[in-house]
């Protein structure tokens, strides 16, 4: 089975989790390959058009999956080969880009939605599922608090908190973030920012807790990350966080209230345990490979019914 993948790479590169979730599938025996997008707005997206076309025809893939709207709407302006699109939450939240994403939506052969919230809000139940990304449990394990403070050069009595994001990102909300640590005596807000994979990991297992603040999020990452590295997690009711976070310890929703975001992680300092996130990740199927088999089902389905 061959897939072509259509995703953006206008960060520079492919996001991590597609990456990934490609990993995945070719351990399953699936063939992939990339055509990424580098140009922004649906009118850069449009322009790639000609080129998808002629990677189709040298790649011959029996699918294509593409990863957010404005790639699945561009994908399904062919119409040789059937599209199964994924969205990832901001394609769905943003209203300006959803208004494109809803025509993807139409035209997809199947969509994937990333958290129910999403779902819900595409009204779109026909062809449809909701498969959030999976993890890569082996990247993202528990080791010693200590030993990976060490690694990272911090000290073993700093109280720190790992920011979801870029403090620079808008929608990751960092005034909030500050505000909150702000109110705290002696406590450290490192940026999630130009780490490499092995690093973030060493960070979750490093800090005291994960921090998001964000104004909308789909199902993000950071937070199925931190749960399979055991670290305790504070966050603002965003995306399908209360639902990934609801039955792990030592993990909260807040209120977007800067006191009620520091006495939770106030809360956790005082506590100083880890959690039980990695076995919710592993009995949610939510485990990389396991994210893969689902995937790899939608596809045959797909060709069967072609």
């Amino acid at each position: 089975m061959k897939i072509l993948l259509v995703c953006s790479e206008n960060s520079g590169r492919i996001a991590p989790f597609i990456l990934e979730q490609a990993e995945a599938l070719n351990k399953l025996g699936v063939k992939t390959d990339f055509f990424t997008i580098k140009s922004k707005g649906w009118k850069g997206y449009l322009y790639n058009r000609k080129s998808l076309i002629k990677k189709i025809t040298d790649y011959r893939p029996d699918l294509i999956h593409a990863h957010y709207g404005l790639s699945g709407l561009m994908a399904n302006l062919q119409r040789k080969v059937p599209v199964i699109t994924t969205y990832h939450g901001s394609d769905i939240n943003n209203n300006a880009v959803f208004r494109f994403s809803k025509w993807s939506i139409r035209l997809s052969f199947f969509n994937i939605f990333v958290s129910l919230k999403n779902f819900e809000k595409a009204n779109h139940k026909n062809n449809s599922t909701i498969i959030p990304c999976g993890i890569d449990t082996d990247l993202f394990s528990p080791s010693d608090k200590n030993q990976s403070r060490n690694k990272l050069s911090f000290t073993s009595d700093e109280k720190l908190v790992l920011f979801a994001g870029a403090f620079d990102n808008p929608v990751k909300n960092s005034s909030l973030a500050k505000d909150a640590v702000s109110l705290l005596e002696n406590v450290r807000l490192i940026e999630l920012k130009g780490y490499d994979r092995l690093v973030v990991s060493e960070l979750m297992n490093a800090v005291d807790a994960l921090l998001m603040t964000s104004h909308s999020e789909g199902s993000p990452q950071v937070i199925k990350e931190a749960m399979a590295c055991n670290c305790p997690i504070v966050s603002v009711d965003v995306g399908d966080v209360r639902e990934m976070i609801q039955n792990t310890a030592h993990c909260y929703v807040s209120e977007n209230n800067a006191q009620e975001i520091a006495d939770k992680l106030n809360e956790i300092f005082e506590k100083g345990e880890r959690t039980n996130g990695r076995n919710e990740i592993i009995a949610r199927n939510l485990d990389q490979m396991s994210v893969a088999n689902q995937i790899l089902s939608i596809y045959k389905s797909v060709l069967k019914s072609e």
